[in-house]
């Protein structure tokens, strides 16, 4: 279901990931596209504009002050049919205003995760790659749904990369 898989807590000099007490803390590749308004765009989910983000490579990426950056998982999920999962933002972030957003994990999607990281203050705030960034919390269900995200052919599928909106 994830890979790679961490069967246990990393968290020496780290931000924790792998498996916690009902989770499991997802971390972030070092690849990201960081939001800037240079272009003067209006911000429009039926319209993205790929010119209003600014890609990065890199073990620190620090997003500017009221902005987001894009960003993906390191692991890659295959979730079962009789699974959902959701995701919240992990404290060590929260704590410093930075908020990670995730939209539920259905079941049988599979890819990398998009997430979106909200830098709420005021100031320049640093994100670290190959590090923990939001937590999975996982629910079994009695049964199987009647209609999955796969059998939906659901827009966002075996995405490799940053994804972004999509009608």
């Amino acid at each position: 279901m994830i890979e790679p898989y961490e069967p246990r807590l990393m968290r020496e000099g780290v931000i924790s990931y792998g498996v916690s007490s009902y989770g499991y803390d997802i971390r972030i590749a070092d690849e990201f596209k960081i939001f800037t308004n240079v272009n003067s765009t209006v911000v429009d989910p039926k319209h993205f504009d790929p010119r209003s983000l600014v890609d990065f490579k890199g073990d620190v990426c620090v997003i500017p002050p009221n902005s987001f950056a894009l960003g993906r998982t390191v692991e890659y999920f295959r979730i079962p049919r009789g699974v959902l999962c959701t995701c919240v933002g992990k404290s060590s972030y929260a704590r410093c205003g930075i908020i990670t957003n995730v939209t539920p994990f259905e079941p049988e999607w599979e890819g990398f995760a998009t997430l979106e990281i909200s830098n709420t203050t005021p100031l320049p705030a640093r994100i670290y790659a190959n590090e923990g960034i939001a937590q999975l919390i996982f629910f079994a269900a009695d049964g199987e749904c009647e209609t999955s995200y796969a059998d939906r052919k659901g827009k966002y599928q075996a995405q490799t990369g940053i994804t972004l909106p999509k009608l």
